[in-house]
């Protein structure tokens, strides 16, 4: 494996020029920095310490490993996750970078492969968990082999009251004094209290020189609604991104395998994870999302850090989120290559109920629960906007914008109403209830329901009692969500979940300020904003036919797709079909090695895109049907290739036989199965017996 050039450090310090663009393009195959890039990247290759807050899929990464090749000696990069580690050492060494890690995960040769570089010199980038630093002996290894800078990823994962929180974290401001070299720290968390937390156990109090980049996403489409049937507005989300590569967050692990089951059985390939799964399960769904395209997981927060796949089109909440700035990261997993990508985020008067209770409960000191509380209604604002939600977002994180243009308000305005006299109405219900009950019980009472409950407690004589039969149930519903959204009332812990007033109500309540609600239409399948193709019908074939070779090169070295090319380079490719190595040369991602090493390959797609049928395929064009028989049982046969659960050994068939199976009757399914075997007539017999009723 070749070693990307570096500078002495003689040279870095005398230097006053930025990082050079030729080794950006050589290297990494781009022509430019993405926005803030570049002055990252020139403070680090300086060698000053440096702190970047910089949103998920800005590009963190580049700007340490960058660096590493323009300096001296090992970069040692402090990182959370092992699958994460071999995700970006797998895609350095296919650059041509030599890069390596040590973590349990490794086998016996790869651990000899990162010594022998190590004593060979010729390690650029050495990852490694931060547990590693616990032992001695990762010191006194790490004082020998001439460290010159440490990065460390994730670096929130340092502040206690997260929940990355990493304890090792914490031994890393040690480690930077004890190899007395700069480090670089990057997160996409982005409250203040964690950055002083980063600072403060990071650099020992010393502010480093401080980045802290635009948080805006363009290219992913923000949406909320109201729970209304959430399971099946999760499945209608994702039967209109068929075939794309989703993730699905859930607030519970149960819910994880009944919604992965659901998607399975509406012809979805899906898998459930969260934490209560053995390690060996887990991470068998971690290389299955990284390698198989149009992949659903679906998942609590477990899955979340440590994502490194580039080409994920959706995200999907069906519970709310426990913060803004947990939204914010899991959104950012979905269009890290920059192309298109889409969010859903579904929420309930359930939902707030329970976060406020979590915070409410918990072993935090008072002034962190009402942090959290500020987080959340910070959310629920979000959740709860009158205009464009790029722009509240945004503002959270002090940024100001225009509308957007992509998400679901900008798409569709809002009705509004004055909400004032149905908010009054339900806070005098609470008032006159002393606090004590939820929104079920005041609702009964706000429309004149005589309940047992109701007529025991004599709240069927309150003054309040049917004043609000101007509403139904539901809309009275959305009204108490909105209430919770706008912090007037909170679930109280103490009285069972109890809605009792803030302070915000009282000016409310007493007639001196009013408040405008949205009003709570369900938008149905036929208004829901059209999905944004990727490419144009023009280009749609020849992208999948891009995307067919990629897995194929992928899955014969047994590493993630977008190792080879992530998805906005081969959407590049399908718009501006380059017919020769220096046309594909020019394509973004496409640097000297991808170049020399897959550039004849995709060029051979490209320029004969429609030709690229199997022979036996081909064989069957010129016999009526036969040729739309095999493509459909070929569609039958991927859907099933790990059984229709998703989770047994892969199992396909040979080109020849499909196309022997494409040219039989439906009525011979004695003549089927005997040609296919136990096995595959077993996984496959039944669908392919039904394509062929279809086409008989």
């Amino acid at each position: 494996m070749t070693t990307a050039p570096a500078i002495t450090e003689t040279e870095t310090r005398e230097s006053e020029m930025p990082v050079a663009p030729p080794l950006l393009r050589e290297i990494f195959g781009f022509d430019a920095f993405r926005p803030g890039q570049e002055e990252i990247v020139d403070a680090v290759t300086r060698g000053e310490n440096v702190l970047a807050i910089m949103p998920t899929g800005g590009g963190k990464s580049l700007c340490f490993q960058l660096p590493a090749l323009q300096r001296a000696g090992v970069t040692v990069v402090i990182s959370p996750l092992i699958a994460l580690m071999r995700d970006q050492v797998r895609a350095l060494q296919a650059v041509g970078v030599n890069a390596g890690a040590l973590t349990s995960g490794n086998t016996e040769e790869e651990t000899e492969a990162v010594w022998q570089a190590i004593e060979a010199e010729e390690l650029k980038l050495l990852y490694m968990a931060p547990e590693r630093l616990a032992s001695g002996s990762t010191l006194n290894m790490l004082q020998r082999i001439n460290v010159s800078l440490i990065a460390v990823d994730e670096a929130h994962c340092v502040s206690q009251w997260g929940h990355d929180f990493r304890p090792d974290y914490l031994r890393i401001g040690e480690l930077r004094q004890a190899l007395d070299v700069p480090l670089a720290a990057f997160t996409a968390t982005a409250d203040s209290e964690t950055r002083e937390e980063i600072v403060r156990k990071l650099f020992d109090g010393h502010p480093p020189r401080s980045f802290l980049r635009g948080f805006d996403r363009p290219n992913i489409h923000l949406a909320f609604a109201a729970k209304d049937g959430p399971r099946r507005q999760i499945l209608d989300f994702a039967a209109a991104r068929k075939g794309q590569s989703g993730i699905v967050y859930c607030g519970t692990r149960a819910k994880t395998e009944d919604l992965a089951r659901a998607l399975r059985d509406a012809g979805h390939a899906a898998c459930h994870y969260h934490g209560g799964m053995e390690a060996g399960d887990r991470r068998d769904v971690e290389t299955r999302f990284a390698r198989e395209d149009g992949l659903i997981v679906v998942a609590t927060v477990a899955f979340g850090m440590g994502i490194d796949k580039p080409d994920i089109r959706w995200v999907a909440h069906a519970d709310l989120p426990k913060s803004i700035e947990s939204y914010y990261q899991e959104i950012g997993r979905a269009g890290r290559d920059g192309a298109p990508a889409e969010t859903l985020t579904l929420f309930g008067s359930d939902d707030i109920r329970l976060r406020r209770s979590q915070i409410d409960e918990g072993l935090a000191p008072a002034e962190r629960r009402a942090a959290d509380h500020g987080r959340l209604n910070a959310l629920l604002g979000l959740a709860e906007a009158l205009t464009c939600r790029r722009q509240s977002l945004l503002k959270y994180f002090e940024e100001a914008s225009e509308p957007c243009g992509n998400c679901d308000l900008c798409d569709r305005p809002v009705d509004v109403f004055d909400g004032t006299i149905a908010v009054r109405k339900a806070l005098s219900a609470i008032l006159r209830t002393n606090e004590t009950y939820g929104a079920g019980h005041l609702i009964d009472i706000l429309f004149g329901t005589q309940t047992d409950r109701v007529r025991e407690k004599g709240h069927d004589d309150l003054s309040v009692f049917g004043c609000g039969k101007e509403y139904s149930k539901r809309q009275w519903q959305a009204v108490f969500r909105q209430m919770m959204g706008h912090d007037l009332v909170r679930p109280d812990p103490e009285r069972h979940g109890g809605l009792r007033m803030t302070e915000a109500a009282l000016p409310v309540l007493k007639g001196e300020a009013q408040i405008s609600l949205r009003k709570d239409t369900i938008a149905s399948a036929d208004r829901r904003p059209a999905v944004k193709a990727l490419v144009s019908e023009e280009d749609a074939p020849l992208l999948s036919a891009l995307k067919a070779k990629r897995r194929a090169l992928a899955e014969a070295q047994k590493v993630p797709a977008y190792v080879v090319f992530n998805d906005k380079t081969l959407i590049e490719m399908a718009e501006t079909r380059p017919e020769t190595l220096d046309q594909m040369a020019r394509i973004g991602g496409v640097g000297a090695k991808k170049l020399e090493r897959y550039g004849a390959e995709f060029l051979e797609v490209i320029t004969g895109a429609v030709e690229q049928l199997h022979p036996a395929r081909r064989k069957l064009a010129m016999r009526a049907g036969a040729g739309s028989t095999y493509d459909a049982l070929m569609a039958v046969q991927a859907q099933l290739t790990r059984g229709a659960c998703g989770t047994l050994k892969p199992l396909s068939c040979p080109a020849q036989l499909l196309a022997k199976v494409a040219q039989m009757r439906a009525t011979d399914e004695h003549g089927i199965s005997i040609l296919l075997g136990e096995r595959r007539a077993e996984r496959f017999l039944p669908a392919f017996l039904d394509v062929l009723r279809q086409t008989d």
